[in-house]
């Protein structure tokens, strides 16, 4: 078992592995948070809220969340700090203490990596609708690397651009079934009647 001491960033949204997230910082503690990861390169994790708010108050986050790593930043015309973040590795929280400004610090297990596995002939469906989908997205997505033959990525990124709850979207982040994941995004994409 593999643990961390890591800054959290409970966010409304849920970042997968190998995801991209644009984050526009703009509170003092994760200015902070921000400026102390890019001088030492560590990562940071991200937490998907379950009650409380992104600003204000030390937020109430779901246990599973993923690291995030910066791989670029810009200061923005609107004067704010605009970073983008890559998913890496998920983890669990094990213990959290939040801090006086506000900021938590959390002691996470990082959990192992889901299996590696090829996008079966059947839902080879999957992988087109998805490069339709980055097509009209367009950055960050149409910028990264694809792997449309592989389960994983392909239901991660899937999971990050279809409309769905911030709770499915956290039921699919803690899967460790690549083929469950997209069985379960099938079933999405049958009630919200989408076809490739």
């Amino acid at each position: 078992m593999s643990t961390l001491k890591i800054p959290l960033f409970p966010l409304h949204t849920v970042l997968f592995p190998g995801g991209v997230l644009p984050l526009r910082i703009f509170e003092a503690r994760y200015l902070d948070m921000v400026s102390h990861c890019l001088r030492t390169g560590g990562d940071f994790g991200i937490c998907l809220i379950r009650e409380g708010n992104e600003v204000g108050e030390a937020a109430t986050t779901h246990e599973v969340g993923t690291l995030a790593t910066i791989i670029d930043w810009d200061q923005r015309s609107d004067g704010l700090l605009g970073i983008d973040v890559q998913g890496g590795q998920r983890f669990r929280l094990l213990s959290h203490e939040v801090l006086l400004n506000q900021r938590i610090e959390a002691v996470v297990e990082l959990l192992a990596d889901e299996p590696a596995i090829g996008l079966p002939e059947a839902q080879a469906y999957l992988a087109a609708l998805l490069a339709q989908f980055i097509e009209q997205v367009g950055r960050p997505y149409n910028q990264m690397l694809t792997y449309y033959d592989s389960a994983n990525w392909v239901g991660q990124r899937l999971a990050e651009l279809l409309p769905m709850a911030h709770a499915q979207k956290q039921y699919l982040l803690e899967l460790n079934d690549p083929l469950q994941r997209l069985e379960t995004i099938e079933h999405v994409l049958k009630t919200l009647n989408v076809r490739s």
